[in-house]
């Protein structure tokens, strides 16, 4: 057993039992639409303060797109979905943003605050609106859900020292922006995985199908986004977006699962967008 491991297992015999009075003091939260019990140890004021000043530093240091139609679906999937969270009373102190980056990685990322990136080499995969909302619902899921704040949490008492937290909050890192992403996983690049990855990406999976049926689009564009970006792939590095998630086909399987309800929902939708305007 390697140090990191008894760092970890340590760090749950301790969350376990202190759990309790965590939740008392109010540490413990519920996730929105899942229901599943969280421990947070980080104000989400300072979450959404960490956020902003990470989504500027990838502003400046990345190419904005210049591609009006991408920049428009974005933007237009983008607030469609926000205002369904807040129908829900789900974000509603976030100020949204959504950006388009002129790279071909096939990734996209929502910082806390409702802070969304995507860069145009997903775009291709997503082929529509409904795809587009499909990656778009699961990210923002991981803000709505407070996964990035739940991720530090246990790696606060994985380090035993909580070193990226500080670095950010006292702004003593020389790169936020890195040290940032580095707790929420949006790249390899910077190169570091935290426990319960997959957990929260099924969950985010989850939630996202819902607020996208909920939005009017077409929840049936949800596994078949995930079998394309699957049939996408190729060589034997996958593309960032999936690096640490489960496998294309099981996650593709799960959300069939989810569809009649997620259906229901989607007819319940006082408008109904499809699968809106093709990106090709």
């Amino acid at each position: 057993m390697t140090n990191r491991e008894l760092d970890r297992r340590e760090f749950l015999n301790w969350m376990i039992p202190a759990g309790f009075g965590l939740c008392a003091c109010g540490g413990c939260r519920t996730t929105p639409i899942t229901q599943r019990r969280q421990l947070l140890l980080i104000p989400e004021s300072q979450e959404v303060q960490m956020g902003v000043a990470a989504y500027d530093e990838v502003k400046t240091k990345n190419k904005i797109s210049t591609n009006a139609k991408y920049n428009e679906v974005v933007t237009r999937v983008g607030q469609r979905l926000a205002d369904a969270a807040k129908q829900q009373n789900l974000g509603t102190n976030f100020d949204w943003e959504f950006t388009v980056i002129a790279d071909q990685t096939q990734n996209a990322f929502c910082l806390p605050g409702g802070k969304v990136a995507f860069y145009e080499g997903i775009l291709p995969v997503c082929q529509n609106e409904a795809g587009v909302a499909v990656v778009m619902s699961h990210e923002i899921s991981h803000a709505l859900a407070r996964h990035g704040g739940e991720r530090m949490t246990q790696q606060m008492g994985v380090d035993g020292t909580g070193k990226i937290l500080q670095a950010v909050v006292k702004k003593k890192a020389a790169d936020k922006e890195q040290a940032f992403m580095a707790v929420y996983n949006t790249g390899t690049k910077y190169g570091f995985v935290l426990p319960y990855s997959r957990a929260h990406e099924s969950e985010a999976d989850e939630m996202g199908i819902h607020i996208m049926s909920q939005a009017g689009y077409d929840p049936n564009e949800a596994p078949k986004f995930w079998e394309r970006f699957g049939a996408a792939k190729s060589g034997d590095a996958p593309p960032e977006f999936s690096s640490t998630h489960p496998s294309d086909a099981s996650r593709a399987a799960a959300l069939r699962a989810l569809l009649p309800q997620a259906v229901e929902e989607y007819q319940a939708a006082p408008t109904k967008h499809g699968v809106g305007v093709p990106l090709a």
